[in-house]
């Protein structure tokens, strides 16, 4: 689900390509601007380095491990279940790339600490993580959901990306060198009805990666929040099964309906590039895909100074 609006409208799709669909429809597809397009990077942008991806087995996560591989990345790829990783491995393997599998749940901290040794044993010391593990929540308003379910997704969503950070930031700091992208959500920025325990866990991701910026960036590390689109995906596929989320969220499905939904491409470009180091500058920022990168990238000053792309108390 990584994005969301109240109201479905999707703003953000005023700056979309429209790209012209087998149906003869046009379907708005989110993309990072083409100055930051995977042809402008090298082939082996990214050979040499290591990465992670939690929740890499399926949807989102598979096709960023995938990426992150044709970029030349080592990738170590971490999900709950072996099952979920077997197709992700194959297909990385096939054309070519290096990848392991590592079963944990990413809210268990011991687990990740044992397989973060086993990732640097065996694939080799962390240079890029993305932390994109994740869960839905309970749909509703807050007086009538569960509140267990409401806790779960937060210690997915935020708890995990935590645990995951402690474990392989500090090789990162010795080495000094490393870049964490952290899966956020446009629903981290904005008062969403019926979607609560999601908005607060993703508003809690944003400012956790400004937070790790200011603290690592003495040391080498740049650390970024981006929001992906509304792709669909495993999450998505049980919003739209659900009927509390279609009773709570009726403009998810129209999203989906209108066409409005994106592929990972974007994304997945989008982390390719930061990964690259070719955006250090706006360490800590919360990046979308249908940001103009370029064009941040040359104002990173004035980004900086007037603390854009973060989250802030407005008061007038």
């Amino acid at each position: 689900m990584k994005s969301g609006s109240g109201s479905g409208d999707s703003r953000r799709t005023a700056r979309v390509r429209a790209v012209r669909g087998t149906t003869g429809k046009t379907r708005a597809r989110t993309g990072t601007k083409a100055e930051v397009g995977p042809g402008l990077l090298p082939a082996d942008a990214l050979a040499g380095q290591v990465a992670v991806v939690t929740g890499g087995g399926r949807g989102l996560g598979r096709a960023l491990s995938l990426s992150l591989a044709a970029a030349g990345a080592s990738v170590a790829i971490v999900a709950r279940s072996l099952d979920h990783l077997t197709s992700s491995i194959a297909a990385i393997t096939a054309s070519g790339g290096k990848a392991a599998a590592f079963a944990v749940d990413v809210t268990n901290e011991i687990g990740i600490e044992r397989v973060s040794r086993r990732i640097e044993s065996e694939v080799g010391p962390v240079d890029i993580l993305v932390n994109n593990a994740g869960m839905g929540p309970p749909y509703g308003p807050v007086r009538e959901i569960d509140p267990e379910e409401w806790w779960r997704c937060i210690e997915v969503n935020v708890r995990g990306p935590l645990l995951c950070t402690r474990a392989f930031l500090p090789g990162m700091v010795a080495r000094r060198r490393g870049r964490i992208v952290n899966i956020a959500s446009g629903a981290g920025t904005k008062a969403i009805p019926n979607l609560s325990a999601y908005a607060v866990a993703k508003t809690a991701v944003i400012r956790f990666t400004e937070i790790l910026a200011a603290e690592s960036r003495e040391s080498g590390i740049s650390v970024f929040a981006i929001e992906p689109g509304t792709t669909r995906s495993g999450m998505t596929e049980a919003a739209l099964a659900s009927p509390e989320a279609r009773k709570w969220l009726p403009w998810l499905e129209r999203i989906f309906d209108e066409r409005r939904d994106v592929t990972p491409d974007g994304a997945a470009a989008l982390v390719n590039f930061l990964a690259s180091g070719k955006a250090d500058a706006l360490t800590g920022r919360f990046i979308t895909v249908d940001d103009d990168l370029a064009s941040m990238i040359r104002r990173a000053k004035e980004i900086e100074a007037k603390d854009f792309h973060t989250l802030r108390l407005r008061t007038s």
